[in-house]
């Protein structure tokens, strides 16, 4: 079988139809990939061979669309290259929502209902969907948050380092799909009840002093930061290279904008790349 440099990483995609699977070979591509999607497994050990002294890494999109697309073929070669496997998902009512709007066919689907072809695409990946890393879920991203999200991951220069994203949401508007780990601060003094306050956001002095004389605020931050700071190292040492670390509160407007913006202070102290994210803090 031919070896294919370890230098130039190889990443197989996958996923549903229809979920962000050509958007995501595009901003592979613009990250310096070498792309080759709905690419037939049986051709790629020609394609490593040609592409052994090739600068690029390698990107390659296999789906139910493929030619004589087999599972556990692609598990067996994801393993024996090492290689990591990116697996696009979507919520099935947003992915029949996208086939009405673009009056596309889906591949499985024959001249049965768009959702008879997804529940049988799901479960011919699900094993792939077992062994992924990462699985990214496009239900709710715009192609903005696509692309960081695989930027975090997958970009040359961050392949090595840790990306930290601290995000704040409200429970009211859904859970962040994206978030690895999710911490509720609803059990702060909430800023909602004061009128003048009402108005303001996390980012604005008087929230912030309102919200700071909660005494619960000081130790839940050393706990967080306490839990947080061995698992930066661990997520390095596995080769993770993106984080998401979400704070709810009701709205997304005030108690989790600030707990945000102090948490992302403190991680940036330690060094690490990082991001912050306010998700409904302009929602009404």
């Amino acid at each position: 079988m031919t070896q294919h440099s370890a230098t130039h990483p190889i990443l197989f995609i996958t996923g549903l139809s229809g979920a962000g699977m050509s958007s995501s070979l595009k901003v592979l591509e613009d990250l310096g990939y070498e792309v080759f999607d709905n690419f037939p497994l049986s051709l790629l050990d020609g394609l490593l061979a040609e592409t052994l002294d090739h600068p690029k890494p390698i990107a390659i999109g296999i789906d139910t669309r493929t030619r004589a697309f087999d599972p556990q073929a692609i598990i067996e070669k994801v393993q024996s290259l090492k290689a990591r496997l990116l697996f696009v998902t979507c919520d099935e009512a947003v992915l029949q929502k996208r086939f009405t709007e673009t009056r596309r066919r889906h591949p499985l689907a024959g001249d049965r209902p768009v959702s008879a072809g997804i529940k049988k695409e799901l479960s011919l990946l699900y094993p792939l969907r077992d062994i992924a890393d990462p699985i990214i879920d496009t239900t709710d991203l715009s192609i903005h948050d696509l692309r960081r999200i695989i930027s975090g991951h997958f970009e040359e220069s961050k392949r090595r380092r840790l990306t930290v994203t601290i995000m704040s949401f409200g429970y009211k508007h859904g859970l962040p799909r994206e978030a690895d780990i999710v911490m509720d601060v609803r059990f702060l003094k909430n800023p909602h009840w004061e009128i003048a306050l009402r108005p303001l956001t996390g980012k604005d002095a008087d929230v912030q002093t309102y919200i700071g004389q909660d005494k619960s605020l000081k130790s839940f931050l050393l706990n967080l930061e306490t839990m947080l700071e061995p698992l930066f190292e661990r997520y390095t040492h596995e080769g993770k290279s993106y984080l998401t670390v979400a704070l709810g509160c009701t709205g997304g407007k005030h108690r989790s904008v600030y707990v945000a913006e102090l948490l992302a202070d403190w991680v940036q102290q330690k060094g690490i790349v990082t991001a912050i994210e306010h998700r409904d803090i302009d929602r009404p």
